[in-house]
Order: structure tokens, then C-alpha cells, then sequence
């Protein structure tokens, strides 16, 4: 989706899906190691030099914490996902929400790489985080079923 763009400051970025539904029990080096290889691979196809790679990277870091903050009293069922389906709309909306502004705001201020144009960036941030989350809720509902 690097060629979808609404209105110059709306940009979704889908791809962060693979970052966001891996298990549970995935250790915070393998999250790592898959946002460095799915930022690289994210910045050889859209040749921008790293900035796709620090700001996965940055999400899957995130991650990890944002799930601890997040947990319910139990804990996290075993061999479970973070779906829609087991912890409800507003338990991921959540999730999806800041993990996604986490990465945009990173790729967006690595873009741009001047303070100049802040509020300006920090509209595309909002604005492309509501999108990008709003598709991959979407997709929850028509890609995972019960």
C-alpha cells in the first residue's frame, strides 16, 4: 500500500498486522528480529533507507509492553492470539490504536526529519493512525472468523 494515498495525509500501512497478531507467548527477540526483517524487507521495495525498518522495529518493541499494560487479571489464555474475537473490540481497538500511532509517529518524523513542518506531520500521524487502524480492525472481522 505505499502508492495509497487519501487526501496527501491519510496513508495506510496494513502490514503492521503480522507485527500485531503474532502469539502471545512469542519472545521479545523474535518480535524484534520480525520487525527488523519486515521493516528491511518494507525498505528495499520502497528504497527509504531504514526508516520502515526503525519504526517496526519501534512497534514491535512496543508491543510487549502494550500487551502487559493491557492483560486481564488471569493472564493471557495459553496458545492464544490477540484477536477481536477473544479479548473484544475495545481490548484491541486499543492495542491496534497505539501500536500504530507508535509506528507512524516514528516513520512520519523520520521522513520528514525537521521540526519545521511538526503539526503538519503530526496531522498525517493521526490521521493515517485512524485509517491504518480502522482497516486492520476491519480486517479482523472479515479475515478472522469465530
Amino acid at each position: 500500500m505505499d502508492n495509497v494515498m487519501i487526501n496527501g495525509y491519510m496513508i495506510p500501512y496494513v502490514y503492521l498486522l503480522f507485527i500485531l497478531l503474532m502469539p502471545f507467548e512469542t519472545p521479545r527477540w523474535l518480535q524484534l528480529i520480525a520487525g527488523f526483517g519486515l521493516g528491511l524487507t518494507l525498505d528495499l521495495f520502497s528504497n527509504t533507507l531504514g526508516m520502515h525498518t526503525a519504526a517496526t522495529v519501534l512497534a514491535a518493541f512496543a508491543r510487549s509492553y502494550m500487551l502487559d499494560l493491557l492483560a486481564p487479571r488471569d493472564g493471557y489464555e495459553p496458545d492464544s492470539f490477540p484477536r477481536i474475537h477473544y479479548y473484544g473490540f475495545y481490548w484491541f481497538l486499543k492495542y491496534t490504536l497505539v501500536i500504530v500511532f507508535i509506528h507512524h509517529f516514528a516513520l512520519f518524523y523520520l521522513e520528514v526529519f525537521q521540526l519545521k513542518e511538526f503539526l503538519s506531520t503530526l496531522l498525517r500521524v493521526i490521521l493515517s493512525s485512524i485509517l491504518s487502524a480502522s482497516t486492520i480492525v476491519l480486517s479482523q472481522y472479515f479475515v478472522f472468523r469465530k
